[in-house]
């Protein structure tokens, strides 16, 4: 049997949907504009910076920016042809490759952040309250532990 929404939860949907597509989007446009990278690759940037020297394994890279292998396998070759990212081959797999931030991808990554911030501050922060941002904390989380599993 359906478990059909009810007209607030509907209304909740659709208002979810549009504010994270909307805000997704113009994320996406402004790194495009202001960096020349779309969202994608400026998540694959932090994710390895934020790694143990600024390197993962491909496969665990692909977990933690939530993509496909093959998806970031071609956003790595063209992350490589900027010179932002180096593939390496794993010395006890050799099925196996790492994929190492280089200086120049940690300088682009400084570079697109200031503005990356001020998008998601003014665009997600700035309307909410403090008691407000404590809610989208927790609500966020919620959501996100039923569909980690």
């Amino acid at each position: 049997m359906t478990r059909w929404l009810d007209e607030e939860e509907q209304a909740a949907w659709r208002a979810f949907y549009s504010a994270t597509t909307l805000l997704i989007d113009r994320l996406d446009r402004e790194l495009q504009h202001d960096a020349g990278m779309p969202h994608a690759y400026y998540e694959i940037l932090v994710v390895l910076s934020e790694s143990d020297g600024r390197s993962l394994r491909m496969s665990e890279l692909a977990l933690k920016t939530r993509s496909s292998r093959s998806r970031l396998s071609h956003a790595v070759t063209k992350l490589e042809a900027r010179g932002w990212v180096r593939r390496r081959d794993c010395d006890d797999d050799k099925r196996g490759q790492f994929a190492d931030l280089t200086d120049e991808g940690f300088a682009a990554l400084v570079a697109a952040a200031p503005g990356h911030v001020e998008t998601v501050r003014t665009h997600l922060f700035d309307p909410l309250t403090p008691e407000q941002v404590a809610q989208l904390k927790q609500i966020s989380e919620l959501i996100s532990e039923t569909l980690k599993t």
